[in-house]
């Protein structure tokens, strides 16, 4: 499955995060965290304005080792 990623509430990347086994959102240092084990990987704050862009959610993949087609898969 390919496909684009679109914009997503805040609320939508933590549910689909808990869904793909990450715990959080936890009080980081400058931003709140998603958690998997050691790995950590920080997401928008609370007061983040609108939906988070493709881009953003791209890099949070990135970093979370998520493949976009499991993103797209995830349900909200």
């Amino acid at each position: 499955m390919t496909g684009k990623l679109v914009p997503v509430s805040r609320r939508t990347l933590i549910n689909r995060l808990r869904k793909l086994g990450w715990e959080g959102p936890i009080p980081g240092k400058r931003h709140q965290v998603m958690r998997r084990g050691k790995q950590k990987v920080p997401i928008p704050n609370p007061g983040h304005r609108g939906d988070i862009g493709p881009g953003l959610i791209n890099e949070i993949l990135k970093q979370a080792e998520i493949s976009r087609d499991k993103w797209l898969r995830t349900p909200d």
